[in-house]
């Protein structure tokens, strides 16, 4: 081989190092990124969860099954099932001009 095809292969390979290296490095970084929203997102998740406990509980549950009729249950911060809804929860109603054909008596 001559000077200029090593030249040619040193330029060549000390290219690809460069290159492994800043994909590890460009790597690295996403991967911490990714951790880091991934904690966030747990963190999320745990405060929600802490925030609410199971209905029945488990004391409720001991208590109905020593034969303790319950009729109401602990609140467990979660929303009212039965409280109306806002408007933006009921299906949008159509709009277009479209009729069925009207019947007379």
């Amino acid at each position: 081989m001559s000077n200029d095809e090593h030249a040619k292969a040193d330029a060549a390979a000390k290219q690809q190092q460069e290159a492994a290296k800043k994909h590890a490095e460009d790597t690295r970084k996403r991967l911490g990124e990714e951790r880091q929203a991934r904690e966030k997102a747990s963190q999320e998740h745990a405060k929600s969860v802490a925030e609410v406990k199971p209905t029945p509980t488990q004391e409720e549950n001991d208590l109905t099954a020593s034969g303790v009729y319950l009729s109401e249950h602990e609140p467990d911060g979660s929303t009212d099932p039965n409280a109306p809804q806002d408007k933006q929860a009921e299906a949008a109603k159509p709009r277009s001009g479209y009729r069925t054909k009207e019947t007379t008596a």
